[in-house]
């Protein structure tokens, strides 16, 4: 009970909590401002465990076809069902692309307002080599002899007796390089030419018998000294998905499997300061942020919001299917697996061939909201793609260009035709870029 502002509270079995007038009094529409600072003090009286998931949503009306503003509440972010998500991500990003950049903006500037530094993380690597040993001729195919052979090789390896007779492959010749946060990176290259290999080894997640030389570190920190998989998140080339699972509930899995990682302590340090400065933030952001940083909510909001921009809304009560069940389209199921990594808390993010399967306007969309998400949010993003268009070339900022092992080229994306124009190469008109490299790399 607020005695000197003739406002009652109470709040609902669902956790809404709700407002009125004491002693029948009535607010015009003229006092929507007041009565909103008046909801926001409501939410920072509250502790700061109920405070942190506590926001005020708007409900709208339909009057002729268009929405108009209806009543505010000031509910509880947990109990938010399944239709209210979609109603708020309907309202905050009608257009995939440009409100995905607009929402951003507002999330940056209310960072920026109380003076936070986001977390970021610079991805070296030094001298890095790696050797295969592997089987060649006859004694490589897959047949069950074969099978048989190596089997026994391997039992006679675990007794210090070598009889394998295998051939050392090089995969990666000794390359260095960069990755630096908040600028994202194109890895190009032909096929066999070593860009998976990298991508897996930047995120530790190389196949055990691969002999590995050389330095990788996170801001400085080398691999035994904390857990890469808890940082970084690798985007597979491959669809491995489980067929009986709808889309929603494969990203809702793999959402709940990642949990939210320092969403709620940035949300808890931000809430602080913006109480101490007395600053009120805007609904829709304030409500997006709490709803994607709550540990224990059944379905988190950024489910809602990775459907979304991958344009996966259309489909997400369908299951994902198989070869023997009929579910998405292999476009779809392409950006399933992309949705798996990006619907967690890692900024760090490595993503093999992501435009396999997808037309080149699907891909200029993910890899332009994905470019809005490196540079606002300050990630770390480090994509390969085969032969992307010149449109979705000119997103990045840096590009890797990878050659049988070695680093042809590695610098500003702005620099790349002059550096070959000065090594005899000139591209010519009307060509594209990307096509223009991979033609001078073989």
């Amino acid at each position: 009970m607020e005695g000197n502002m003739g406002m009652w509270r109470s709040t609902s079995k669902s956790g809404r909590i709700t407002e009125g007038g004491g002693h029948g009094s009535r607010r015009t529409s003229n006092s929507d401002e007041d009565e909103e600072a008046l909801r926001w003090s409501a939410i920072e009286k509250l502790p700061t465990y109920d405070r942190l998931r506590t926001s005020i949503l708007q409900n709208f009306v339909e009057q002729q076809g268009q929405p108009h503003g209806g009543s505010k509440e000031v509910v509880d972010v947990r109990n938010l069902n399944m239709n209210e998500r979609q109603q708020i991500i309907d309202r905050i990003f009608k257009v995939a692309e440009e409100d995905n950049e607009k929402f951003l903006k507002k999330f940056r500037a209310r960072i920026d307002r109380v003076g936070i530094t986001l977390p970021t993380v610079e991805v070296r690597f030094e001298n890095l080599t790696i050797e295969a040993n592997a089987y060649f001729g006859k004694r490589a195919l897959p047949t069950l002899p074969n099978v048989a052979l190596n089997t026994i090789e391997s039992a006679f390896a675990l007794c210090g007796i070598n009889t394998a007779q295998r051939r050392k492959i090089t995969i990666l010749n000794d390359v260095s390089g960069i990755i630096k946060p908040s600028r994202m990176t194109l890895l190009l290259g032909p096929p066999s030419s070593g860009k998976t290999t990298l991508l897996l080894a930047l995120a530790q997640k190389l196949e055990h018998d691969l002999k590995v030389k050389g330095e990788i570190t996170y801001n400085g920190y080398k691999f035994n000294e904390f857990i890469p998989r808890k940082t970084s998140a690798y985007v597979s080339q491959y669809d491995e998905h489980i067929a009986e699972m709808t889309v929603r509930e494969t990203l809702e899995f793999s959402s709940r499997c990642q949990g939210v990682g320092s969403r709620y302590d940035l949300l808890a340090e931000l809430a602080r300061r913006e109480k101490e400065a007395g600053i009120y933030p805007e609904a829709e952001v304030d409500l997006f942020m709490k709803a994607s940083a709550v540990p224990e909510a059944k379905s988190s909001l950024m489910t809602d919001y990775t459907l979304k921009i991958l344009g996966l809304d259309i489909c997400k009560d369908t299951i994902v299917g198989d070869s023997m069940r009929r579910g998405i389209s292999g476009g779809q199921r392409k950006r399933l697996t992309t949705g798996e990594m990006i619907v967690g808390p890692t900024k760090t993010l490595f993503m093999d061939e992501i435009s396999t399967g997808l037309d080149s306007s699907t891909t200029y969309q993910i890899v332009k909201c994905l470019q809005q998400i490196c540079h606002l949010t300050e990630a770390t993003i480090f994509i390969s793609l085969l032969q992307p268009a010149p449109e979705t070339f000119d997103l990045f900022d840096d590009v890797v260009l990878l050659s049988e092992g070695h680093i042809v080229y590695q610098g500003p994306r702005d620099l790349i035709l002059p550096f070959f124009e000065y090594c005899g190469f000139r591209c010519p008109e009307r060509k594209g870029i990307a096509d223009f490299l991979l033609e001078v790399k073989s």
